[in-house]
Order: C-alpha cells, then structure tokens, then sequence
C-alpha cells in the first residue's frame, strides 16, 4: 500500500552553475491530487576551484571524467550531508539527486550527469533516487526536459511553465498531451558575459544588457541558427553554447552589453515563438525569473499573456521540487518521464535507486 504522504529532500545542480540547490519538501497526495511545502531550503555556492573544473568539463578525456565522476559525488554527498545535519533533519524517505550535467548528447545516445555513483547514498546515509536522464536516452528520447510532469501535477492551473535557467524551457498540455522542450540558452551566455567582462556572478535585474544597444544583425543571425527551426521534442546541452553560441557572439566586435542586449531580445522573441497560443496564464521560474528587463522583452512580445512570478522559494528550488517529486514517483514505482515530452518510445518511471 503506498503511503499518503512523502517527506524528501530535492537537489539539482543547473548548467548556469549558480550553485547546488537543496529542498526538503513535504509531499502529500488526496484523491489523486498532490500538494507539497517546502519546509527547508538553501542554494550551496560552489568553491572557485570546483566552479573552474565545471566550466571547462565538458572538454575532458573519458578517464578524466571518471575521476571528476567520483571526486563531484564525494563532494555532492558531503554537501547533503551538511545540509541534513545543519537543520537536523532526522526524518527522510529519500534524497532525490539530479546531479550536475557535463555531456548531454542524445543523438548519439549519451548523456552524463556527474554525482550520481552508487556510493552517493553511502556518504549521506540516506536511499537515494537519481540519475533520472540515463534511461529515457537509451530508450530513445531526448533525456530532457524532465521537469514537465511536475508541472502537469504541481502547476497545472497555468498554460505553461516556463522556466529560465542556464537554458530555458517550457511545458504545456496540448490535446491531453504534455508538450515540452528547451527553447535557447539563457543563463550559461547572460553570465559568461557577467562574468568575463563586467566581475559579476550575473547581471542583476538585466541592468548592464539594458543599458546596451540592439544590433539587429547579430540578433537575426542568432534567429537563424538551426536548432530553432527544428521540432520537438528538442533539448539543448553546453555544447551548443560552447560550439555554436558563443563563437558566433564573438565574431561580432561590438560593447559586451550590447551583446547581452541583443540576446535577451532573442531570448525573448523564441519564447514568444515557442508557446502555440500567444494568451493563457505563464508561471516563470528560475534566476532568470529576477532579470527584469528579459521578463519586460517577453511581455512585449507577447502583450496577451498573464506572466506570474511566484514567490522566491518556488523561483529558486522549483526544479529541486520537481526532482524530489520524481523520486518519489520512482519510489512508488509510477510514471515520472513523459514520452510525449521527450520523444521516448514509452511513459516510464527512471532514476536508479540505491538504498
């Protein structure tokens, strides 16, 4: 018999690298309908030394990334572990681990997300579910986005769920399926150029990209590329920032806030380009959510919907939420991957579980 009620923690470590983000939830489920609290919640900085490694990963030999494998699991188990004793958290069904994602390339059958070796429920002392995108992969979907059937369950009086992270992604039903896919890179280019150019972490309220200049060239040019003419489902990993994004960024020798101006204007005009219907309700999450000037472009773009932002908890931790809520999907042996989301060949339930 299952249970009515689900306490777990949720951690997710995104492609921006702002941070581990740890949740512990409350989950419970009447008459079909579940509802959750977020009861303890914190984002972990990553030290310089490990936020040097990440950056650069994704260029690693296969041996070096084994080791990254098992020295990012010891770290992420001992972060966990910290969090759990700083608010003395005695009572927990699972941890629910999305890891960190270093190589996603689904087309050719791979993807890898670092922290999630077996010994990881040995360093917190906890069952651990994760590893969540391995599985949808080798049954031929994309292994992203995951976060839809959250939405559906959790989030289901809006349109759509967008989320603004390191990539952005929304979700949505149509004709009783649950649509969703990444739409552009946000984060991972908004912060490289923060970062390199300006010393900052990111640019707060979109201020600096503000107070650049549109470059219409450039913003055709990145509206072009390929991948936004291509259907879904479609997810986007670092590579295409790395490979495609950025040199074509730089091949334009004009004032970084320029730049940054003119891609959150093709943030903007894809999102508005991805929702079907350009009405309805639209719930924003993740930092992105905070980048006033990128939440202002969008509503131009699309003047007739209601755009939500919700408090901040729910803005940072919602994908911490979702994955938590994975796990306890996977615990109860249901449906947590939709195919209709990622183009696998059935529903399942993925994650590993490792008592």
């Amino acid at each position: 018999m299952f249970k009515d009620s689900y306490t777990v923690m949720g951690v997710m470590s995104g492609t921006s690298l702002d941070g581990i983000d740890l949740a512990y939830i409350h989950f419970t489920i009447k008459n079909q309908k579940w509802s959750f609290e977020i009861l303890e919640s914190t984002t972990v900085s990553y030290p310089i030394d490990w936020l040097n490694k990440l950056k650069v990963a994704v260029g690693f030999s296969k041996e070096e990334l084994i080791t990254l494998n098992e020295e990012y699991t010891d770290f992420l188990g001992n972060t966990i572990r910290n969090f759990i004793e700083k608010n003395s958290i005695s009572e927990m069904d699972a941890v629910c681990s999305h890891g960190h994602t270093i190589l996603h390339q689904p087309h050719n059958g791979f993807t890898l997300q670092i922290g999630n070796l077996p010994k990881i429920s040995q360093l917190i002392g906890q069952t651990t579910v994760c590893d969540f995108r391995v599985q949808d992969v080798q049954l031929g979907g994309q292994g992203a986005p995951l976060v839809p059937i959250g939405d559906r369950i959790l989030f289901s009086e809006y349109d759509y769920c967008l989320n603004l992270g390191g990539f952005s992604n929304v979700s949505f039903d149509d004709n009783g399926k649950r649509i969703a896919f990444d739409i552009s890179p946000v984060n991972t280019v908004l912060n490289f150029y923060a970062n390199t150019f300006f010393g900052l972490n990111y640019d707060d309220k979109g201020l600096i990209a503000r107070s650049g200049n549109l470059n219409d060239t450039l913003l055709n040019e990145l509206n072009d590329l390929e991948y936004f003419k291509k259907p879904y489902p479609k997810s986007l990993g670092f590579e295409f920032v790395k490979e495609i994004v950025l040199p074509l960024l730089e091949k334009y020798s004009i004032d970084s806030k320029d730049k940054m101006h003119t891609f959150i204007e093709h943030i903007a005009i894809q999102t508005a380009v991805a929702l079907p219907k350009k009405e309805g309700k639209l719930l924003i999450t993740g930092g992105g959510a905070y980048n006033d000037f990128l939440i202002e472009r969008m509503q131009v773009h699309l003047p007739k919907i209601s755009i939500t932002i919700p408090d901040a908890k729910t803005i940072e931790f919602k994908e911490a939420l979702i994955f938590a809520l994975l796990g306890v999907l996977k615990l109860r042996n249901e449906t947590n991957v939709l195919s209709s989301v990622t183009g696998a060949k059935k529903d399942h339930s993925s994650g590993y579980i490792y008592q």
